[in-house]
């Protein structure tokens, strides 16, 4: 056995420790009688796996010692997803991505809100008091997971991604964290293109964005997770084909070397790669609790299609 199918396995066999014991633990809880409450999501999902601190993944606003009703996941904690969460009785939501409009949700600095004490700034700080102010009166508890599903193997965010794309872990050839390339049967690089939009439709992303030589012989295409998906740090994986995501590529950087190079470089929506990471994790908690209803609000690709 080499190296990388060693450790492909040994963090297999960790990945199932950590989720029979978190689901377990879950269990024991809700056996004993005990009412589930929000800080005890959050612990079991900080459970799953070890992350640097300090970390994301934490109750961003709201009582950690709400009981839970019913639980929600969504990639993305919108506006309008939290109203339609409170109207159909959750009261604990898991997301991945912030609340208020920078990494660090609540803890963020004033210079994280673009600097300069402009216009645009005064009315980000107006619209996040509005919505810590409706939060609160609605007792609604947001519980972000990041940085442990963007490590986790299994149904993680990377691997997540490359099964709605039709990879199995028996294609991957070469991977590190946060990262993956899959072995694919040889084609010209516009037909994968195709192909990659085709799996993306149901996510609500009908094309994809393409730069580089449409004929480039594609036999391998690699992945990254979310914004740490520039192929700029993992062209050392040697993908035949790169995908990034929109909130990374640059037109002047990324674009333009895979213009110049030929090499092919497919751009999709950061919502879109992430969607199925969360729908597993949704699935989770309902093994994880079986006792609460556990819904999803799906989002997929974060903009609207307008066509001509």
């Amino acid at each position: 056995m080499d190296r990388r199918r060693f450790l492909e396995m040994a963090g297999k066999g960790s990945l199932g420790l950590v989720l029979s014991s978190g689901i377990s633990a879950a269990n024991r809880v809700n056996s004993k009688g005990k009412m589930l409450k929000a800080k005890d999501i959050q612990a079991y999902l900080r459970s799953l796996c070890e992350v640097p601190e300090p970390s994301v993944d934490r109750i961003i606003i709201g009582d950690g010692d709400t009981v839970v009703t019913k639980i929600g996941t969504a990639w993305m904690p919108y506006w309008k997803t939290c109203r339609k969460a409170v109207k159909e009785g959750v009261n604990t939501l898991v997301v991945h991505e912030p609340t208020f409009y920078t990494h660090w949700d609540l803890d963020a600095k004033d210079s994280d809100y673009f600097g300069d004490d402009v216009p645009g700034r005064r009315e980000y700080f107006r619209l996040r008091a509005e919505k810590i102010k409706w939060i609160n009166e609605n007792e609604l508890v947001i519980i972000r997971s990041h940085d442990v599903l963007d490590k986790l193997a299994g149904f993680g965010i990377p691997y997540s991604l490359g099964e709605v794309l039709g990879f199995s872990e028996d294609d991957l050839i070469r991977s590190r964290k946060f990262y993956n390339v899959y072995k694919i049967e040889p084609k010209p690089a516009a037909e994968v293109a195709r192909y990659i939009a085709e799996r993306l439709k149901k996510l609500g992303q009908p094309g994809v964005a393409f730069y580089g030589d449409e004929n480039y012989k594609v036999s391998s295409v690699g992945v990254g997770t979310g914004c740490i998906c520039d192929p700029i740090q993992f062209m050392d994986l040697e993908p035949d084909l790169f995908i990034g995501v929109d909130d990374t590529i640059r037109t002047w950087t990324q674009a333009t070397y895979a213009e110049d190079t030929g090499r092919p470089l497919v751009v999709i929506n950061h919502g879109t790669s992430e969607e199925n990471g969360m729908r597993l994790l949704n699935a989770e908690l309902k093994k994880a609790f079986p006792d609460k209803d556990v819904v999803h609000f799906e989002q997929g690709c974060g903009y609207k299609w307008i066509t001509a």
